[in-house]
């Protein structure tokens, strides 16, 4: 399980600086998909990065399977973490498979394992094993994203972070990953937090979408019940914002 209580995260200095998290309490259950939700600024990356270690609360603490993060601790948490951020964050000067093998590398598998391991990644995420001599720019993005999504699986993680993995793909395209990822995280049971702008995404990956404003959660829940409701302002507007966007169940190459 993932926990974050009372957690209060602000950026910048003196008055320049900004309230990003603000008492912020979410649970996350082992082995649940929580898609978190909501507009710019209100603090859905951060809590990402919180829980990697790679931002220090103010306040407030945050526990991975019963281990607080700290400095202490960040490490081991990051090596049981997967993280797949928008197109891949993937080295551009390393081919697929260098890029796709640095956390076996770094856990000094022998080669014979990390072949083996490449082999059934590569698999898993549907990639054609010709792209992994290839570099990033001269991979397509749906390519560039499976690449990433093998190397965040690599080490076989009890958490997946996900911040907008599908932002920036043809709809088409995006639509291939969403089925991919979706049968993806009911075959392995991972863990799941996902980062997403679009409403119509986050209810395709799980009933449970944290709807987040101002660094606290607004609303918890399926996405009929947050769109259910209109006594809230900010939640009405919210939703109606997206009422335009549907899933595009197109087929082309991913």
């Amino acid at each position: 399980m993932v926990r974050l209580d009372g957690v209060s995260v602000r950026l910048g200095r003196g008055s320049n600086a900004t309230q990003v998290l603000d008492r912020l309490d979410l649970a996350i259950p082992r082995g649940a998909t929580v898609a978190l939700v909501g507009p710019s600024g209100c603090g859905k990356s951060t809590v990402l990065r919180a829980i990697l270690g790679l931002i220090t609360p103010d306040a407030g603490s945050i526990t991975v399977d019963d281990v607080e993060v700290a400095e202490a601790t960040r490490g081991e948490i990051r090596r049981r973490t997967g993280f797949v951020i928008q197109d891949g964050g993937l080295f551009p000067h390393l081919t697929g498979r260098d890029n796709a093998i640095l956390p076996m590398v770094r856990d000094r598998w022998t080669a014979a394992r990390i072949d083996a391991r490449l082999r059934e990644l590569a698999e898993l995420v549907e990639l054609d094993a010709d792209m992994l001599d290839r570099f990033p720019a001269e991979l397509s993005g749906g390519q560039r994203q499976r690449l990433a999504l093998m190397r965040a699986l690599a080490l076989e993680p009890d958490l997946l972070l996900m911040d907008e993995p599908l932002g920036a793909l043809d709809p088409r395209i995006r639509w291939r990953l969403q089925q991919l990822l979706r049968s993806l995280f009911e075959r392995l049971g991972t863990t799941v937090v996902l980062v997403t702008h679009d409403l119509a995404e986050a209810d395709w990956f799980t009933d449970d979408i944290a709807l987040l404003h101002d660094g606290r959660v607004r609303r918890r829940g399926p996405l009929v019940e947050i769109a259910a409701d209109r006594d809230d302002d900010f939640v009405a507007a919210f939703v109606e914002s997206h009422e335009h966007l549907r899933l595009d169940d197109g087929g082309a190459e991913a």
